[in-house]
């Protein structure tokens, strides 16, 4: 019974900590791109967060196994980004196979549509690579990886939230024109970024 309690309490640790101290998008820059654009298009960003959350989900156990296999191969740090992409290439083959054979029939085909068009922007993503990357150098055990990944998955679905609130107030026209669209949407993240990257407890070298 300890022996679960610590796993789960390992699980939501990490989870916490990917969605606050170590959030993909605002202290690591993973994303920012894909985060700018869906902001900027009004698409749907929860049902992109949460294709992302699955894919990172199912592609950890592939990868944490993978590593483990690898672990005395001499050029493991080279093939280590390939098992990365062909885990998202199958994972993406999996969801598309969920949603074409068996949601089908619960969903409108219009939304496994345009769930299937955002499949690829979400499994080839460097927010994937990223958090597959980063359980895998700080040697998380599969249990904390799952939850790292799950809470990356929510910090970025939190991100785009925070980011699309705040569009109606970057657009202002107190805000300089060479300032307005992209370039303060950069400046609003940074400053988050900074907010974010105080969690982790760094100190000021000068």
């Amino acid at each position: 019974m300890s022996t679960v309690l610590q796993g789960l309490g390992a699980f939501f640790l990490s989870a916490v900590l990917a969605i606050f101290a170590q959030n993909a998008v605002l202290s690591r820059a993973l994303g920012v791109s894909r985060l700018v654009k869906l902001v900027r298009d009004g698409s749907s960003f929860l049902q992109f967060a949460g294709l992302l959350t699955v894919i990172q989900l199912l592609c950890v156990p592939v990868v944490y196994y993978a590593n483990g296999l690898l672990a005395d191969f001499a050029l493991r740090s080279a093939v280590r980004p390939l098992v990365m992409v062909l885990a998202s290439g199958a994972a993406l083959g999996l969801i598309w196979l969920v949603l074409n054979r068996l949601l089908v029939r619960v969903i409108s085909a219009e939304r496994v549509r345009l769930l299937s068009e955002a499949l690829p922007l979400a499994a080839f993503n460097c927010a994937v690579l990223g958090t597959l990357l980063v359980t895998v150098t700080q040697s998380y055990t599969l249990v904390q990886s799952l939850g790292f990944a799950l809470g990356s998955g929510v910090g970025y679905a939190g991100a785009l939230a925070v980011v699309g609130q705040a569009q109606d107030r970057l657009n202002d026209r107190d805000v300089p024109s060479s300032f307005r669209g992209l370039p303060i949407t950069l400046v609003y993240l940074g400053i988050l970024a900074l907010a974010i990257y105080g969690f982790t407890g760094h100190m000021v070298v000068i």
